[in-house]
């Protein structure tokens, strides 16, 4: 028999609670059990006039809108309202019923404006936390990576602009030709660089040598290897290098998970001699590939020339000594004699025609770097293990940011602004794992409670109400 349903009969009222309208593997019914914002009304009080001005939306209720909309995909406020307009979950998740009219998309933006991206970063570390106090963060090792986000900019935005006063205000003496030092730092004509005169804060960069510039920011981002939690994220501008942000990255990955890391993951654009000697320095294991030499390079390469730390001195492949010359930047010039390269079999490989010795810089710590290429070479079984579970680990969350909650393009112009898109993807993310590890743990306490308070149990059926307080009882926060 073909049932018939009548599409124009409307219900005039809904016997029913709103939370039973929305499935209980929902996952912003899941993330509502483990979301704690009753911290933030007192924090962001001072930001607002107590006696002035019409009442604002309420700081938690603004809060789960952004974060509804991220779980979904959704970044433009205007898009997330209307879709708030019909989704009852997203309603119900920031406290609003269905008759009450919900906020313009504009509030939102002033909200993010008033407050600014360190509340953000507040949010997102006090996630970290929660994640840490339910065991998802052991923080023995620690996955490290930078990834690009393109500008929400137009090419017809971008302009030329030259960089003559940074120029002048740093000269940059010419080299020796036969010098390996200050590789790509030699004194070169004015080049044009182009500016976006829509979000000046972007830079011009690339991914690969392969592609053409564009206007991107930089995600600097540190994953817990228990659970894949990110336990750090921070944004800069495209042309900022990600090797130079490590120390300052490891200070603030430690206070988030509140103890020392014991191993650090990273590609080969953080070998810096710095780093290793940094780390080795804090008793930390690093699993960073050392950058490959160029193979096809015309001169004898520096690997050739071997290091005596001890007499502070560096012998070419004939054996001839190369001693101190200069300091230059991040190490020392070590200079050949001019009568040893003159009477060399090797001169016509190792310098030019018109050079007289042969001169190569040794940066600071090389000791270090050493080390690190020496065990590369050896293949250790950890270190190759390790770097595997990098790729995926911190790589993977960067894909699950870029498709699943909309940071491949920044939708807003600006440091800050793309900042505070950056913490509340990654407040999403962590929520995610977080409500994954603690659901099975629910509905376990929720069948044992319910049993239990059969028999009459009046402390522990108060404890079964625990998602109407907000709060997670002590039973479960011991079991987590």
């Amino acid at each position: 028999m073909i049932g018939n349903q009548n599409r124009w009969q409307e219900d005039l009222f809904v016997a029913c609670p709103l939370s039973s309208l929305i499935p209980d593997d929902h996952i912003l019914k899941q993330v509502d059990k483990v979301l704690d914002l009753s911290w933030l009304r007192k924090d962001v009080s001072e930001l607002y006039c107590e006696s002035n001005g019409r009442p604002s939306i309420d700081p938690e209720a603004a809060v789960r809108l952004m974060l509804a909309g991220f779980f979904q995909g959704i970044v433009h406020d205007r898009k997330l309202m209307r879709e708030a307009q019909v989704n009852i979950a997203i309603r119900w998740f920031a406290g609003y019923r269905l008759d009450q009219k919900l906020p313009d998309h504009s509030s939102l933006t002033r909200i993010r404006q008033r407050w600014g991206p360190e509340l953000f970063k507040q949010i997102f570390q006090r996630t970290v936390k929660q994640c840490v106090q339910a065991g998802l963060v052991n923080g023995d090792t620690v996955h490290i990576d930078a990834t690009l986000i393109r500008a929400d900019v137009s090419w017809e935005s971008l302009t030329e602009g030259h960089a003559k006063k940074v120029i002048a205000e740093n000269p940059i003496e010419q080299k020796d030709d036969s010098s390996d030092v200050g590789k790509g730092e030699r004194t070169k004509a004015t080049k044009s660089r182009k500016i976006s005169t829509t979000d000046p804060d972007a830079s011009m960069t690339t991914s690969s040598h392969t592609y053409h510039m564009e206007p991107f920011y930089k995600q600097h981002t540190a994953v817990d290897d228990t659970a894949g939690v990110i336990v750090d994220v921070d944004l800069t501008t495209g042309q900022c290098s990600e090797g130079k942000q490590l120390p300052q990255q490891i200070d603030r990955i430690e206070e988030n998970i509140g103890k020392s890391v014991k191993t650090i993951t990273a590609d080969s654009a953080y070998a810096y001699t710095s780093n290793y000697a940094l780390l080795e320095q804090r008793k930390t294991e690093a699993i960073i590939p050392p950058q490959t030499e160029r193979t096809r390079s015309r001169r004898i390469p520096i690997r050739r020339f071997k290091y005596d730390a001890k007499n502070k001195i560096v012998r070419c492949p004939c054996g001839r000594i190369l001693r101190r010359s200069s300091r230059d930047g991040n190490g020392w010039i070590y200079r050949a004699n001019p009568k040893d390269c003159r009477s060399c079999r090797l001169r016509h490989r190792c310098i030019s025609k018109t050079a007289r010795a042969r001169t190569i810089l040794i940066t600071d710590n090389y000791e270090s770097f050493l080390r690190a290429r020496r065990r590369r070479r050896d293949c250790d079984e950890k270190f190759c293990r390790l770097y595997r579970r990098h790729r995926w680990q911190v790589e993977g969350r960067h894909s699950e940011a870029k498709t699943e909650h909309g940071l491949r393009r920044a939708v807003r112009h600006g440091l800050a602004n793309v900042a505070i898109q950056v913490y509340l993807t990654a407040v999403v993310m962590n929520l995610k794992r977080l409500a994954a590890f603690l659901s099975p743990i629910f509905t376990l306490f929720k069948k044992v409670t319910s049993y239990l308070t059969s028999f009459g149990g009046s402390e522990l059926q108060r404890q079964v109400n625990y998602s109407s307080e907000g709060e997670i009882p002590p039973v479960l926060r011991i079991a987590a």
